[in-house]
Order: structure tokens, then sequence, then C-alpha cells
């Protein structure tokens, strides 16, 4: 944890601590894909520089499946413990900093090696710098709200949009909330992406090879 003020360094950054949030920590973690689980984003207000959004809390809380839910969880936060993910629950985000400003027709894994982080999420505690980001259970209107503050045209297909500055959506649905079932293959999908980015960072070769 930095001190007040300071900054740390970690592959990804999930915003929400629940279900969602956890769901794809764990995977990141089964991958070995290091990764820091904050609670969700505030509202900070107008006022904000162009690279900056924010974003209002993306990790409510809905009753559908609560019975099948609460075990997911149950499970997920014991494995959270056991293996040492990195989960802060008294940690909130409360703004979000594209460092170096929108892309040009790059894909998420392109700037993935960047020293200074893709992505500067603050927090109480300091700065989270991170190449990619998670979120959890924001509308979509929201999200498209975001990139238009990036200054990011967004087209029909936001979920590749936001990829492309390294974004992952889990645990977002455009008109219902996903079952249980549904945000653990959501995470599965985005913790597969995630590790690929990763795995290309490290070994460029193979992946010019494929």
């Amino acid at each position: 944890m930095p001190v007040n003020g300071g900054t740390e360094r970690t592959t990804t950054v999930i915003i929400g601590t629940g279900l969602s949030g956890l769901a794809v920590g764990a995977e990141l973690r089964r991958r070995g894909v290091d990764a820091i689980v904050v609670d969700g984003l505030d509202i900070l207000g107008a006022g904000q520089p162009a690279n900056t959004a924010s974003l209002q809390r993306c990790d409510a809380a809905d009753s559908d499946s609560l019975r099948e839910r609460n075990e997911i969880l149950r499970h997920l936060r014991n494995y959270a413990a056991s293996h040492h993910m990195d989960v802060r629950n008294t940690t909130r985000a409360v703004q979000l900093t594209m460092v170096g400003g929108a892309p040009s027709g790059n894909t998420a894994g392109t700037t993935a090696g960047s020293p200074s982080g893709k992505w500067e999420v603050h927090t109480p505690n300091g700065i989270l710098l991170a190449d990619n980001i998670v979120l959890t259970r924001c509308a979509h209107s929201q999200l498209r709200r975001m990139l238009s503050d990036f200054g990011i045209t967004v087209g029909r297909n936001l979920v590749a949009a936001m990829r492309q500055i390294g974004i992952y959506l889990v645990g977002v649905g455009e008109l219902i909330t996903p079952s249980p079932k549904e945000v653990l293959r959501q995470a599965k999908t985005v913790g597969q992406a995630i590790s690929a980015t990763v795995q290309a960072t490290v070994h460029p070769e193979s992946a010019a090879a494929v």
C-alpha cells in the first residue's frame, strides 16, 4: 500500500470489490497476472481535465440470484484470502486519469509495457499506475460519457472501444444485471484477454509470429 501521495505500480486495477471484481481478480491470479482490487469510483463533479473521468459507484448490489451470488462470493473471498490476492476493501478509487492521451488506432496491448503505465487510479492513499483497468457494474450510458470525457469517439461496439484503451468490463449489462454464471464467464474472458496482452509485452516475438 503506498503512503499518502505515493505511487504504486501494478498490471491491472480492478474497480469494484463485489462479485465481479473478485471473479476477475481470481482469474488473473490463476493466470499469474498481478492485480489490485479496490472499491468503486465516486462521482467528483465538474471541472476535471480532459484526460480525467469520474464515475458514479459501479459496484451497487442487486437482488437477482442472491443465494447463488452469496455462495459464489463466499468461495471467491476464501480464494482471495488463501491466495493472498490484493483486495483493498477500504480503498476507494476517486479519479481515473489516462496517461499520455487517447491512442490513435492502437490496441490494448500496444503500450502495455510503458514504464509509467497507461492509467492513474487516484485513491486517498496515493496513485496506482496500471496498464489495464477493469470496471464493474457501470451503465453503458455512463461508460460512453466517460469515453467522451477522454476525447474518444465511440461507435456501436462500446466494449471494443474500451478495450482499445485498456479498459475491460465485467458484470456490466446493457439492460439488465448479468447472472452470477454470466459474470464468471465474463471474468474468464477478460482474464484471458489481459493475460494475452501481458504475454505479448513480455514475448513480442511470439505475438508477432501468431
